[in-house]
């Protein structure tokens, strides 16, 4: 069979790179045309665009680069036309993938999505355009599959998590190796840095992040540098011997850190499942918040309280995200009452989450589909 998957971030590309895995062991004769990344391309891809030419971020950027996210879906339209799959899977990445599907059900291609747009946090109307467009839905949140079904009468299949496998899948590297790999301090605990992985995300909440680093001097603190970035970029931040970086190993990072600070998002999740205490930060432009609060309906902003339906991590949010704030709520998870309810709560979230092979039975039940 021939298979069109679309992911547009670096997460879509690792779940991405899993879910070829899986239907390459289970059709042996697929053959795979994809917009992703290089995990994507290692695990059997043909790639037909990098997601580093397609990341845009917050509302003002999307706006300033319209006329490429318009050639990027021409391009694609074109580019399905022409390998002509058996079915079309999106992952994440809405605002393009939607576009893209409502095309491809018009001109008689078969659709699947894996990795449901979050339409429960903002726009709950384009549950419309999904009824329309989107033949399968293959939901990795134990809440989505209550939101579609019982709220909106649209039956999803809910596979588990893909992290769980990402995660649990990957080689573990010994602690003394890792730090003298990375030229790292043998000794002191590490506190993990993970500032997102667009330029001005990155730019703004290191910057947060690293002012509060003069208050542990006992902690060295490792920035979490992302595939999609040089090095070179990082630089400024490295002027401090209390600094370490490691770029593109951030599971190895995590697997070896005491606390971490971490940018809404994925990220969050991965820290949780590593069960590593943390604290969540969260900060745009102006103009992009004042936007975003008017549209999302959540009382939390991170996967780990969205799931567990409580605050289980500190959010700092906005005007709540300065240095005083993060000092005192990194002090808060560094020993006591807070660490310990933190690693408590960590293990029902895995329970909650479903265990491993979300990539194997959503691969499963795409081929079901096609030979029905």
């Amino acid at each position: 069979m021939k298979y069109y998957i679309i992911a547009g971030e670096a997460s879509g590309d690792l779940h991405g790179s899993n879910l070829i895995k899986a239907l390459k062991i289970k059709d042996t004769d697929a053959r795979i045309r994809c917009w992703g990344g290089d995990l994507m391309q290692q695990a059997g891809g043909n790639l037909a665009k990098h997601y580093k030419e397609m990341a845009f971020m917050g509302f003002l950027e999307v706006v300033m680069n319209l006329g490429t996210i318009a050639k990027n879906i021409k391009f694609c339209k074109e580019d399905i036309q022409q390998f002509a799959p058996d079915i079309v899977i999106f992952i994440d990445f809405s605002g393009f993938n939607l576009r893209i599907a409502k095309w491809a059900k018009l001109n008689g291609f078969k659709t699947a999505y894996y990795i449901s747009p979050q339409i429960w946090a903002s726009r709950e109307s384009r549950i419309k355009d999904i009824k329309r467009d989107i033949d399968k839905m293959y939901v990795i949140l134990p809440f989505e599959k209550d939101f579609y079904e019982n709220k909106h009468g649209y039956p999803v299949h809910f596979v588990g998590h893909p992290l769980i496998d990402a995660i649990t899948t990957k080689p573990k590297m010994g602690e003394q190796e890792f730090r003298a790999q990375n030229n790292l301090d043998a000794k002191k605990p590490i506190i993990a840095l993970l500032p997102g992985s667009r330029k001005q995300e990155v730019q703004k909440m290191l910057t947060l992040m690293l002012s509060v680093m003069s208050s542990f001097p006992d902690y060295e603190f490792v920035i979490a540098g992302a595939p999609s970035l040089e090095r070179n970029f990082y630089t400024p931040f490295l002027n401090n011997p209390n600094v370490g970086f490691v770029s593109n190993k951030t599971y190895d990072l995590l697997s070896h850190s005491y606390a971490a600070l971490v940018t809404s998002g994925t990220a969050t999740l991965e820290t949780a499942l590593f069960k590593i205490p943390q604290v969540v930060c969260y900060r745009a432009n102006w103009f992009s918040y004042q936007i975003a609060k008017r549209i999302i309906t959540l009382d939390y902003i991170s996967l780990v309280n969205l799931i567990m339906g409580k605050e289980v991590v500190k959010e700092l949010i906005q005007n709540e995200l300065n240095t005083k704030n993060l000092r005192s709520e990194l002090s808060k998870i560094l020993e006591g009452p807070f660490r310990t309810a933190q690693f408590e709560a960590y293990f029902e979230l895995e329970r909650k989450l479903g265990g491993k092979g979300a990539s194997e039975k959503t691969a499963e039940l795409i081929l079901h589909d096609l030979r029905d």
